[in-house]
């Protein structure tokens, strides 16, 4: 591997989402990412459009809204889509880009391809949204 793609994987690791994968996986992954520049003002992804794919931010901040009400901000080592690349269903919020931004974009389709040849990867990703998951719904007990 080059420095600068040693350098990529290691920014990648950091990323909680990626956080349990070897080098060779999170080399698979950069290899079907596209790097994206967002200007500031730019939508992402619209709630109630087909998803696809999963967005991981790298530089700037990006709002998320639902009806019309920001719900989170996002940073540097966040992402968002994760649920396209599972069911490909709606997206259930838009994502604006505050800032200008830069993105590594995994398009659904390649996401799903990479995770059926690679269980390793699949299983990972999968131990990781069970957290997620599982912080939320403890987070907001009846």
């Amino acid at each position: 591997m080059s420095t600068g793609e040693d350098a990529r994987i290691d920014r990648l690791r950091a990323v909680r989402l990626f956080s349990g994968m070897s080098d060779e996986h999170l080399a698979a992954i950069l290899g079907i990412a596209t790097e994206v520049a967002v200007p500031a003002g730019r939508t992402i992804a619209r709630q109630g459009d087909v998803a696809n794919g999963l967005f991981l931010i790298e530089t700037g901040t990006v709002r998320v809204v639902r009806d019309g009400r920001t719900i989170a901000t996002l940073g540097p080592g966040e992402w968002f889509g994760e649920l396209a690349v599972l069911d490909r269903g709606l997206r259930t919020a838009s994502v604006i880009a505050d800032r200008p931004s830069t993105c590594l974009a995994i398009a659904s389709w390649d996401a799903e391809r990479l995770l059926s040849t690679e269980p390793g990867i699949a299983l990972a990703l999968l131990r990781t949204l069970a957290a997620r998951l599982r912080e939320l719904t403890e987070d907001h007990r009846h």
